[in-house]
């Protein structure tokens, strides 16, 4: 179990994952997401959703416009402008810190505009002028591992040691993103599960991220509704909640110090009882050494 999990510098803002584990609610603004598709399209409907998942407890909100759902096709910069920076500036107004999650720099920047104090990145910053920007605006940042793009990902993923690769590259992507000035406390790290990975390599992420978070990073880590819970359990997309609660739990005992979750009730019940284990292991540590 990891007891002391690092700050999160969001522009200007300090998150303590010690104080419970992070919780970032899902808004999708897209017709093709995997789990809630279309459901969110109408910007008041999306409002309305990062509302109450801020009310029932996400310490952020992830405001998507292109699905990466495997096989999902790319959307156009505009159409995804339109789809995301109203919602993120009414949610920011309403006092929600608010995660844009995008590859492209235009709709970080203006997101950033509107609000959002992190941008969350499935290509872990790598377009050009993407970790200059997220610099300059001094806004935390999530870099994830992914093998390939949604169209091939899931086309027969292979790894050696997939935990160490996934490290190995995440770890790069740190000193590249430091070097374009980056604070190191702004970073946040994703081993990017379900994204050109099988079960099996699910699984071992999962039993691995006590060595990913040993980085020295916080560790992001989103299972919600993922094909893997479902393959394990026989549930249909929309049944895999209370699964996905247990994988929360099981990320937080493993160190994450963020979970990304559509279920945000559901994941902060199962959240209560991993970070009061965390904080007795932590306090059995003290009082180990007390006596010692």
């Amino acid at each position: 179990m990891c007891t002391d999990r690092p700050f999160w510098h969001v522009r200007g803002e300090v998150l303590d994952p010690n104080r419970g584990t992070l919780i970032m609610g899902v808004v999708n603004a897209t017709p093709d997401s995997f789990s809630d598709g279309g459901r969110f399209m109408d910007e008041d409907k999306a409002v309305d959703l990062g509302l109450r998942l801020s009310d029932q407890g996400a310490h952020l909100i992830d405001v998507g416009g292109e699905s990466t759902r495997p096989g999902a096709a790319d959307v156009d910069e505009t159409e995804e402008l339109c789809r995301v920076v109203g919602v993120v500036g009414r949610l920011s107004a309403a006092g929600v810190l608010v995660s844009i999650d995008t590859s492209k720099p235009r709709v970080a920047a203006e997101a950033i505009a509107a609000g959002a104090v992190v941008v969350n990145d499935v290509a872990a910053l790598e377009a050009e002028g993407m970790a200059g920007l997220c610099a300059e605006a001094g806004v935390g940042v999530v870099l994830m591992h992914r093998r390939g793009n949604p169209r091939t990902m899931q086309v027969d993923p292979t790894y050696t040691d997939v935990v160490g690769e996934v490290g190995a590259y995440l770890r790069a992507r740190i000193g590249s993103v430091v070097g374009a000035g980056v604070p190191r406390g702004a970073i946040a790290i994703d081993p990017g599960i379900g994204f050109g990975k099988t079960t099996v390599h699910n699984l071992a992420l999962l039993n691995g991220l006590p060595a990913l978070a040993a980085e020295g990073v916080p560790l992001l880590v989103g299972t919600s509704r993922k094909a893997f819970l479902g393959a394990l359990t026989g549930k249909p997309i929309q049944d895999r909640d209370a699964v996905t609660a247990v994988s929360a739990a099981i990320c937080a005992l493993g160190g994450a110090s963020i979970v990304r979750v559509h279920d945000v009730a559901l994941a902060r019940d199962a959240l209560a009882l991993a970070d009061a284990m965390v904080r007795e292991m932590g306090e059995g540590d003290d009082d180990r050494t007390a006596t010692a």
